[in-house]
């Protein structure tokens, strides 16, 4: 007797997540869920014609729900009951160009997606299609792309106004990008977000909200040791104003970079916005970021706890993740500073004082920021360009840092020689 195989549930299709290789959800009768390492969620109905096993595609999740799922897989085994073959008649349709799955917008969007996200960071990947698959394809999904209209994305995009403005935007032009693949590719004539210049708000122009007098400063290191949730977004923190780096940098942070014997950290250029700006930068070279006695401190501890993840700071709920980009600045709101500190703003924290109080050089300051800086025949530096006054820079703000924390007195305009 055929082992019985319990039927599928929205909330286990809704809540499944990629592995590294595809795997399936069977639920039952021929009908699976095929889930991808790219977070594609597809249906299939396998059955035999003719003494052959064979797979039919029966959409994607979630533009075709469960039960529509269910209904095709019906209509396949209708076929089937009077010797038809249902991809048979499947590809005869979408010959005569009556497939509308095949050119649905989220087919196009993901075809997309597979194409271009190579090149992407992970962080923007994720984004780019958690946010299509979020707003998006609940709406628009499972329609051909070539019929949608202006309209028909200004109501997806008022629908996201209502929640956040920014990612409104940011859906915009995401859904102009598919809608020129499409065009491109022979399945729309046009983009029709060109029709909706200017009928969503502006975005607001603000800059990252940061803690720059020395004073406050102690307090913030002072509320930071203080910090009562996890123990890894209080590392994140505390190693923040040390590194000085972007906040994408610092949480996608994997152990492989870090020789702490030789206290350095290697960042893979990859990743960094500086790989954007500056064409002299090869593939494969690293921006060094030395660290003090205080930073190697920091990740002994952390090593204990997270040391079996590839990444430094995982995400609470799964050490095969990176810690989530709002992990720190929900903190430092939990900790009264909701519009006084992000954790971007650590870098504007370093900027200022390490110029205006420590007078350090303010070459060797924007190279540990990671900006694009360039020797005197206009080359971009090496990564170990300066590395000994760097290493020393490094050091002295540390120390500098702890003498703010522990109520030290610091002379504010003493010049620190680098």
């Amino acid at each position: 007797m055929p082992k019985r195989i319990p039927p599928l549930s929205d909330p286990q299709i809704r809540n499944a997540k990629p592995k590294n290789k595809d795997y399936k959800l069977m639920d039952g009768y021929g009908l699976f869920l095929l889930v991808t390492p790219s977070s594609g969620k597809l249906w299939r109905f396998d059955y035999r014609f003719g003494n052959k096993r064979k797979t039919m595609a029966l959409g994607t999740y979630p533009a075709i729900p469960l039960e529509e799922a269910r209904k095709r897989r019906e209509d396949a085994k209708a076929l089937l009951a009077h010797n038809i073959d249902p991809s048979g008649i499947k590809k005869a349709k979408k010959a005569a160009g009556e497939d509308a799955d095949a050119n649905s917008f989220e087919v196009v969007a993901r075809e997309w997606h597979v194409k271009f996200s190579p090149s992407w960071s992970d962080s923007h990947a994720f984004w780019v299609i958690r946010r299509l698959e979020q707003y998006v394809f609940p709406d628009i999904g499972a329609r051909p792309i070539g019929d949608l209209k202006a309209p028909d994305v200004l109501k997806v995009l008022r629908r996201i106004e209502t929640l956040t403005l920014e990612t409104a935007h940011r859906v915009k032009f995401v859904i102009g990008q598919v809608f020129r693949y499409a065009v491109g590719s022979g399945r729309a004539d046009r983009d029709p977000t060109a029709d909706l210049k200017g009928l969503l708000p502006p975005r607001s122009q603000k800059h990252h909200a940061a803690i720059t007098e020395p004073k406050e400063v102690a307090g913030l290191l002072r509320a930071i040791d203080g910090f009562t949730g996890t123990f890894t977004v209080k590392c994140a923190m505390q190693l923040a104003p040390l590194v000085f780096l972007r906040p994408g940098e610092l949480r996608q942070a994997e152990w492989s970079e870090f020789d702490l014997g030789a206290a350095e950290w290697n960042i893979p250029i990859e990743r960094m916005k500086l790989k954007k700006r500056v064409k002299e930068y090869r593939a494969g070279q690293k921006h060094l970021v030395p660290l003090s006695s205080q930073a190697i401190a920091i990740l002994q501890s952390l090593k204990a706890l997270t040391g079996q993840s590839k990444y430094v700071f995982p995400s609470a709920r799964s050490f095969t993740r990176p810690m989530s980009n709002m992990a720190i600045n929900a903190a430092l709101e939990r900790m009264g500073y909701k519009g006084e500190m992000t954790a971007h703003g650590f870098r504007a924290l370093a900027r200022t004082i390490l110029d205006e109080v420590l007078q350090c050089r303010v070459d060797l300051v924007e190279h540990q920021l990671g900006h694009a800086v360039k020797d005197p025949n206009g080359r971009a530096y090496n990564r170990t360009a300066h590395l000994s006054e760097r290493r020393k820079m490094m050091q002295v703000w540390a120390d500098y840092l702890e003498g703010l924390k522990v109520g030290a007195k610091v002379l504010p305009l003493k010049r620190v020689e680098i």
